[in-house]
Formats: C-alpha cells, sequence, structure tokens
C-alpha cells in the first residue's frame, strides 16, 4: 500500500514539543507516526484501535478477580 505524505507546520507549545520529544527518542517512537495514528483515531467513523480496547476492556471487567480493597483494609484484616 503506498501512502502520500505530506509536510505540514504545526503550532506547539515548546515545553510540550521538547517533553514529547525526549518521550518518543528514549521510547525509540516516532514522533510523526504517533501524531498521524492520533489524528486518523479522531477522525474515523468507528476507530480500530477503540474497538479492540473496548473489547479487552469489557473481557476484564467481566472476568472473575478478587476484591482487594486499600492497604488499610488489609493491614486491619490482617494485623
Amino acid at each position: 500500500m503506498l501512502f502520500n505524505m505530506v509536510l505540514k507546520t504545526f503550532n506547539l507549545e515548546e515545553s510540550v514539543y521538547q517533553k514529547y520529544a525526549e518521550f518518543c527518542k528514549e521510547n525509540g517512537i516516532s514522533m510523526s507516526n504517533q501524531i498521524n495514528t492520533f489524528i486518523r483515531s479522531q477522525v474515523e467513523t468507528a476507530p480500530k484501535v477503540r474497538q479492540e480496547y473496548l473489547r479487552k476492556l469489557d473481557r476484564i471487567r467481566k472476568g472473575k478477580f478478587i476484591k482487594v480493597g486499600s492497604s488499610q483494609d488489609f493491614e486491619k484484616r490482617y494485623n
């Protein structure tokens, strides 16, 4: 599949840009691809990523888990 790419200019806050650039560099992420993915997710009618995420989240919610509570609940019960 061949994609036509265009060069666009965006105005961003310098501090936000620097933090994200560092994040991408540390994690070996392409900033351009991340921006492209974000914009695509905003304009898709039914984003594939969102649907997959919602299916996984639904499976997690229906899972059989033990309610743990807070650390204070744990201390009260076992101390």
